[in-house]
C-alpha cells in the first residue's frame, strides 16, 4: 500500500502543469486551497489570542479584574498554548503518517470549529477558565496540523518547487499572524459593547471558511499507512525526536530552525516595551515594528526561489545567518529616539528612525533567506515514510526553544538587570555562534554557499529538463561535456540533489576548490598509467556512492576540451554501468550539456594568463541540458557521447 501511496503521488505531481515561478502555484489546485488553509488558520490563532489580550484589557478598565490577575493570565496564556506541543507531537506526527492527509487537514479545521465555538462562548460569557480550554484546544490543534502542514508539500510539488513552495508557506505565515494579531486587537476596541460578540462570530466563521477551503485540497496518500500508533507520548517524543538526528545534515537543519523560533520569540517578545522604552512610541509604534519585521520575513521566503535558481539551495542558509546576526547587532548599537508617545509619523521624521526600520526590515529579510532552505532540505531529505513523524520531533524541539528565549529573555533582564539592546547584542553573538557551530559540523552548509556565491556572480544560468529527468530519489548516473573548470560548480548548483562528481586529480587539487570539492565529496581520479591505485579507489568509491543511493557525476571525455567539441567518451562508464548491472543493481544514466561555456571564463578558450586575469566574458550567459534517463544495461559511451552532442547543439 505504502509503495501504491508513493506512485500514486509522483504521479499527480507530474501530472501537474509546469510552474515557471511559485506564484503559478497559487493558481493550482494541488497547493492553492491548502496554501489558504494554511494561512487561515495562522490568522485565526492570532485573533484569538490577541482578542483574549483585548478582553483582559477590558475587563481591568470594567473593575471585574485586577492588574495582577490580569498579569497571571497573560503569562499563562503562552504556556497553555504551547503545552501540547510536548504532551501530543508525537502523537500528531503518527497520525499524519498514517492517514491520507487532505482527509487529517479537514479533521483538524473540523476540530477548529468546534474548538473556536467554546471559545464564542468564552467571549460571551466573560469566562477566562473557558478561554484558557479553548486556548489549550487550539494549540492541541496547531500540535495536529503541525506534522501534515510541512510534510504534505514533498507529495504535491516538484523538487524544483520546493524552495518556492516554503517560500510561499513562510511568507503567508508571517502575514497571517501580523493580521491576524491587528485583527484581534481591534476587534474589541472597535466594536465597543458588542466587543465579545463580534470576536466570538470572528473566530467562528473563520474556521468554517477553512473547513470550506479544506474540502478542495486534492487527495494525498498516506506515507506510512500501516504504522501502529504508540500512545504513551514519552518513548514516542524521544523517537520522533531522534528521526531529526539519523542524518547529519538533517540534524543540523532542525537545530537552524528551532534558532530562527528561538529568535523570533525573543525579538518579537521584547519588541513592545522596546518601541515604547528606547524608540519613544506608543503601542501603534509597536505594531509598526513587527509589521516592518513581518513583511521582511515575507519578501526574504519569496526570494528564495529566485536567489536558489529553482533548487534546494542550501547554501543561502549562511548568508541569512550572517545577514541575522549583523542587523540584530546594529539594531542593537542604535542610539535611543529621543522623546515619548510617538506615532509612526513622529518617529519616522526622528534622526535615526530609518536606521531601525532598516535593521527590522534586514533581519526579517535574512531570517527568510535562513529558514525556507532548511524546511525545504529537511523534506527533500528525510524519507516520505518518516517526514511527518520528524516534524513533529523538530516541533517539539522547537518548543523547547521558544520556552527557553521567553524564559531566559526574562532572566537576563530580571537577575543581570540587561536592557533590550544588550539582550539583543547578546543574541546577535550567540547567533554567529550557533551559526558557526552548524556550518563547521556540517560544512556542506558553507561549501555550497561559497559554490552558489561563485556561480551566481560569474554567471548567468539557464535550466532546461533538470527537474523532469534528474531522479528525485534513488541511484543515477550523470553524464556531462567537459568545458571547464567551473563544470562541477554549475552541475551541483543546478541539480537539487547532492551529486558526488568524479573529476581529475590535479583539477581536485586547485587551490581553495579543492575545499569544496572534498566537502562535497567529490571522487579524484587519475589515469590508469598515471596512478592505477588512484584509478581503481576511484571506480570503488563510484560503486558504493551508487549502492547507497547517490548521484554521481563524470565527465566521460576525461579531460577538459581544448577545442570547444566534444571529444569522444572513454570506456570508464561503461565500465561503471557494468559493475552496478552485474551485483544486479542497474542505475539510470542522464545526459547532461553544457551550453556557452566554452565562451565563459575558466575554459581553454582562455590562455593560462587570461585565466589568470579578470575574464572578458564575466557574467556570461551559460545553459545546462538535461535529457531522458537512459537504462544503465543498454548504455554505452558511444551512445551518451552523441546523445550529449545533440543536447549541446551547435552552442559550444
Amino acid at each position: 500500500m505504502q509503495a501504491r501511496g508513493a506512485v500514486a503521488g509522483a504521479t499527480a505531481v507530474a501530472d501537474a502543469p509546469q510552474t515557471h515561478n511559485q506564484f503559478q502555484l497559487l493558481r493550482q489546485r494541488r497547493f492553492a486551497p491548502y496554501f489558504v488553509v494554511q494561512a487561515l488558520g495562522a490568522f485565526n490563532d492570532n485573533v484569538f489570542r490577541q482578542a483574549i489580550i483585548g478582553l483582559l484589557a477590558v475587563m481591568v478598565a470594567a473593575g471585574a479584574m485586577d492588574g495582577a490577575t490580569r498579569g497571571i493570565y497573560t503569562q499563562l496564556a503562552p504556556a497553555i498554548f504551547i503545552l501540547p506541543y510536548f504532551l501530543f507531537s508525537a502523537t500528531a506526527g503518527q497520525i499524519a503518517e498514517k492517514l491520507e492527509k487532505a482527509r487529517l487537514i479537514r479533521i483538524t479545521t473540523a476540530m477548529e470549529i468546534g474548538i473556536m465555538t467554546l471559545a464564542a462562548a468564552g467571549f460571551l460569557l466573560g469566562s477566562m477558565p473557558v478561554l484558557l480550554v479553548a486556548l489549550f484546544a487550539t494549540g492541541l490543534q496547531s500540535t495536529l496540523f503541525g506534522p501534515v502542514k510541512y510534510s504534505i508539500l514533498p507529495n504535491v510539488l516538484r523538487p524544483e518547487e520546493l524552495t518556492g513552495g516554503n517560500g510561499l508557506v513562510e511568507m503567508g505565515t508571517s502575514i497571517a499572524i501580523l493580521l491576524g494579531m491587528l485583527f484581534g486587537g481591534l476587534i474589541l476596541a472597535l466594536a465597543g459593547d458588542q466587543g465579545a460578540l463580534v470576536a466570538g462570530l470572528a473566530v467562528i466563521g473563520l474556521a468554517i471558511l477553512g473547513n470550506v477551503v479544506s474540502r478542495m485540497i486534492p487527495p494525498v496518500p498516506a506515507a506510512a499507512p500501516g504504522l501502529r500508533i504508540a500512545w504513551n507520548p514519552i518513548p514516542e517524543s524521544l523517537k520522533v525526536w531522534r528521526l531529526t538526528r539519523k542524518q547529519l545534515a538533517v540534524r543540523n537543519s532542525v537545530l537552524g530552525v528551532s534558532w530562527f523560533w528561538f529568535t523570533g520569540t525573543l525579538l518579537t517578545g521584547n519588541l513592545p516595551v522596546y518601541a515604547e522604552t528606547h524608540l519613544g512610541g506608543t503601542p501603534t509604534l509597536y505594531v509598526f515594528a513587527l509589521a516592518v519585521f513581518s513583511v521582511g520575513v515575507g519578501v526574504g521566503s519569496l526570494l528564495c526561489e529566485k536567489l536558489s535558481a529553482r533548487t534546494v539551495e542550501i547554501g543561502l542558509v549562511p548568508m541569512g545567518a550572517f545577514g541575522m546576526s549583523a542587523c540584530i547587532a546594529h539594531l542593537a548599537l542604535a542610539p535611543a529616539i529621543p522623546g515619548t508617545g510617538l506615532d509612526v509619523r513622529g518617529f519616522i521624521s526622528q534622526p535615526g528612525a530609518w536606521r531601525i526600520v532598516g535593521d527590522l526590515a534586514g533581519i526579517g529579510l535574512f531570517s527568510g533567506f535562513f529558514v525556507v532552505p532548511l524546511f525545504a532540505l529537511i523534506q527533500s531529505r528525510v524519507p516520505r515514510g518518516e517526514l511527518s513523524r520528524a516534524i513533529a520531533g523538530m516541533n517539539i524541539q522547537n518548543a523547547v526553544f521558544i520556552v527557553l528565549a521567553a524564559v531566559g529573555g526574562v532572566a537576563l533582564q530580571q537577575l543581570l538587570d540587561w536592557s533590550i539592546p544588550q539582550l539583543f547584542l547578546a543574541l546577535s553573538i550567540a547567533s554567529i555562534a550557533v551559526a558557526l557551530y552548524i556550518f563547521t559540523i556540517v560544512p556542506e552548509f558553507a561549501m555550497r554557499f561559497l559554490s552558489w556565491l561563485l556561480v551566481r556572480t560569474l554567471y548567468r544560468l539557464r535550466v532546461h529538463g533538470v527537474e523532469r529527468h534528474v531522479p528525485d530519489e534513488g541511484p543515477a548516473l550523470i553524464v556531462c561535456n567537459h568545458v571547464s573548470y567551473m563544470d562541477a560548480l554549475i552541475l551541483a548548483a543546478t541539480i537539487p540533489r547532492p551529486v558526488r562528481f568524479v573529476m581529475y586529480h590535479r583539477i581536485f587539487n586547485i587551490p581553495v576548490m579543492r575545499w569544496i570539492f572534498r566537502t562535497a565529496k567529490a571522487i579524484p581520479i587519475a589515469g590508469a598509467r598515471e596512478d592505477p591505485a588512484l584509478m581503481k579507489r576511484a571506480f570503488d568509491a563510484v560503486d558504493a556512492a551508487l549502492e547507497a543511493g547517490e548521484i554521481v557525476g563524470i565527465f566521460p571525455e576525461g579531460k577538459l576540451t581544448r577545442d570547444g567539441e566534444i571529444a569522444a567518451f572513454k570506456s570508464g562508464v561503461e565500465r561503471i554501468l557494468r559493475r552496478a548491472s552485474d551485483a544486479g543493481r542497474p542505475v539510470p544514466v542522464v545526459p547532461m550539456a553544457l551550453k556557452g561555456m566554452w565562451h565563459s571564463m575558466w575554459s581553454h578558450n582562455d590562455s593560462r594568463m587570461g585565466r589568470m586575469r579578470v575574464p572578458r566574458r564575466f557574467r556570461a550567459h551559460v545553459e545546462v541540458v538535461a535529457g531522458a534517463p537512459v537504462e544503465g544495461r543498454a548504455a554505452t559511451a558511444e551512445g551518451l557521447e552523441r546523445q550529449v552532442r545533440q543536447l549541446r547543439g551547435d552552442a559550444a
